[in-house]
């Protein structure tokens, strides 16, 4: 394994992959973001909700975001059509299929 390469971002680093991550975690910039996004979390209640990151790697990590914003957008949009495939590939779960037989969905 490589070492991770450093960023002009204090508390991002890129792994072997080129992936940004908050150094000292496994956590990739991009789930972060994800979740504020997702959730519309602040910066103090993404530490809330991820207490083992400072606020400082936190403001890193979304300078980060910012600053490399097209990229990191283009990542999210990445993930979230193959989720989407995921999903039509999988079909209806079996739960869904009984509750629709018993006419409690539509």
């Amino acid at each position: 394994m490589t070492s991770p390469t450093t960023t002009p971002h204090k508390y991002v680093q890129l792994d072997e992959r080129n992936v940004p991550i908050i150094a000292g975690t496994t956590m990739k910039v991009v789930e972060l973001v994800m979740a504020q996004i997702a959730y519309g979390w602040s910066p103090e209640e993404l530490q809330f909700q991820h207490p083992y990151l400072t606020m400082s790697q936190i403001y890193s990590a979304l300078a980060y975001y910012w600053d490399n914003k097209e990229e990191l957008d283009a990542d999210i949009k990445r993930r979230g059509e193959y989720a989407e495939k995921l999903r039509q590939e999988a079909g209806e779960s079996p739960f869904v299929a009984r509750l629709r037989a018993q006419g409690l969905l539509k």
